[in-house]
């Protein structure tokens, strides 16, 4: 059979569309708004940091809403579009369960993102996170040991670290000398330091040997070395301080020095309840054995970058022979030799190895 001939279609004729029952949405003036919240605080949420920290971003005009710039305190919902430098933020709108790292700091190791002395900082050992980046709740000196937590939630850091909220702070200190009783009772009603008056909620005495004494104090600030400043003002030095305890989180004593843990997500959601935090509305999610023995072992963590070396920090001073020192000791410093290149052993082909010609005799 023929296939038949397509009928061309008048392009003068009108175009008919088909029918349908869709019908135009009316928009509802007496429907009630969408829900926004605070930019500052769905930021904080996706652990960019703190609020405060969000604030000064914000104020910094880095920030924008629908292609306008922020301003601090404006109010999103789930269909306007954040961008920080231009680049799009996907924000959660729902409470998402953090987590929480405890890590034992020795000495030696500063609590610094970016040290430009190349230093070994606590950073370098804490795992990748998907989500946010990890915060160090309150901070601890070079010399001073003990519990540091780490998270990615920034409310649940301002909750720790905010001074309003005067959260305690339980340290061992040893000290080379002893206190009298008069002494502890000032440090317990307050003295005057450089930046202000400074006390301990609480002053114990855990004993000793010889001129070494230890002291278990509870203080409610945050300051920098406040607690070894308290006992310098007697003329008491520190040389030992560990702090144990962080509010409502314990250092636990199987966590030794050096090594991480993290925490449960029963043990996280008490503490967002503590916190007064919003509680994710959803189930935990269910580990399987393997899992959970995992979650719940203490680990090493492993440096994630190489630091440094003391040989290959710019120098400081040159010896007697003029050849550079580092620490007392002296770095040949002398160019090495070229290597001669290697040659296969390869006949070369001569004149004498090509065919002679010959012609033959008729």
């Amino acid at each position: 059979m023929a296939r038949p001939f397509k009928q061309q279609r008048d392009p003068q004729a009108p175009v008919r569309r088909p029918k349908t029952n869709f019908t135009k949405l009316e928009i509802d003036e007496n429907a009630a708004p969408e829900p926004t919240q605070r930019l500052h605080k769905l930021l904080a949420m996706q652990g960019m940091g703190s609020r405060r920290d969000m604030e000064e971003l914000i104020a910094s005009g880095r920030v924008t809403i629908n292609g306008e710039v922020a301003k601090v305190g404006a109010g999103v919902t789930q269909y306007d579009i954040v961008r920080i430098d231009s680049r799009p933020v996907r924000l959660s709108f729902e409470a998402e369960l953090p987590q929480v790292l405890i890590y034992h700091k020795p000495e030696g190791e500063i609590v610094s993102q970016d040290d430009p002395e190349g230093r070994a900082t606590v950073f370098d050992k804490l795992p990748k996170i998907k989500q946010g980046k990890w915060i160090a709740i309150g901070r601890l000196d070079m010399n001073t040991s003990g519990l540091l937590i780490f998270t990615n939630s920034g409310e649940l850091a301002n909750r720790f670290m905010h001074p309003r909220y005067e959260v305690e702070r339980e340290y061992a200190v040893r000290i080379f000398g002893e206190l009298t009783d008069e002494q502890m009772t000032m440090l317990t009603q307050g003295i005057e330091l450089e930046d202000g008056p400074a006390s301990f909620d609480s002053i114990s005495a855990q004993g000793g040997e010889g001129a070494n004494h230890w002291y278990q104090v509870i203080i409610r600030e945050g300051r920098n070395r406040e607690v070894r400043r308290l006992f310098e003002a007697f003329q008491l030095p520190v040389s030992r301080l560990m702090r144990v305890r962080f509010g409502p989180v314990n250092l636990p004593p199987r966590v030794k020095r050096g090594t991480m843990l993290k925490l449960e997500q029963k043990t996280v959601v008490e503490l967002l309840e503590w916190a007064g935090l919003e509680v994710p509305k959803a189930p935990l999610r269910q580990l399987s054995q393997r899992e959970k023995d995992k979650a719940t072992a203490v680990f090493v963590p492993k440096v994630r970058k190489q630091r440094i070396s003391a040989l290959d920090r710019p120098l400081r001073e040159l010896g007697e022979d003029g050849k550079p020192v580092y620490r007392g000791r002296t770095v040949k410093t002398e160019a090495k030799k070229p290597v001669p290149r290697k040659t296969a052993n390869r006949r070369v082909r001569q004149t004498s190895d090509l065919p002679v010609a010959t012609t033959k005799k008729p």
